[in-house]
């Protein structure tokens, strides 16, 4: 069998960023994005690990967390999690997610063509998993006007499109 060399790709390597009066849209970097499980008290009090690495944390349930870095982690950060912390479970998902920003004064009226979402009572650091459109998309309120949707890789492009889609009347 021949050798051939894989080269990454980032998913939204053809996007560019839009930034409208009201309104921008932005692929973040394809950095590291960790999941973190374990009993809810245990990954409660995981942001204060995650802060010790830079990260920041994504709520995804009660015994689940998404910690976030716009750089990648070396080959041996995970085991040197797991060694010190074993009563967590890390996965990194960083290689099947892909983070999108958007941010202005017109968010929540774009968000809301897309997600049922409440988004006037979404607090700031608020996180949830909902649909927009039809693509299953986490979402957490970074502060109050801007928002990281973050997705399944092969969502990504689908994601970006529809986006830009319902941002046009604010550009």
């Amino acid at each position: 069998m021949p050798d051939f060399q894989l080269h990454h790709r980032a998913a939204l390597a053809g996007v560019t960023a839009i930034n409208g009066a009201r309104i921008r849209l932005t692929p973040l970097p394809e950095g590291t994005v960790l999941q973190v499980l374990g009993a809810p008290a245990e990954v409660g009090k995981s942001g204060e690990i995650a802060d010790k690495y830079g990260f920041s944390v994504r709520k995804n349930g009660p015994a689940d967390r998404f910690w976030v870095a716009d750089q990648p982690v070396s080959s041996g950060f995970l085991p040197e999690i797991s060694a010190q912390w074993p009563e967590l479970s890390v996965v990194d998902q960083s290689h099947g997610r892909v983070r999108i920003a958007i941010e202005g004064d017109a968010v929540e009226d774009v968000l809301a063509k897309g997600t049922g979402i409440d988004l006037a009572n979404f607090e700031v650091g608020s996180a949830t998993t909902t649909l927009i459109g039809h693509i299953a998309t986490h979402i957490t309120r970074i502060a109050p006007d801007r928002f990281e949707l973050m997705v399944l890789r092969g969502f990504a492009e689908s994601l970006w499109h529809d986006l830009e889609t319902m941002i046009r009347e604010f550009i």
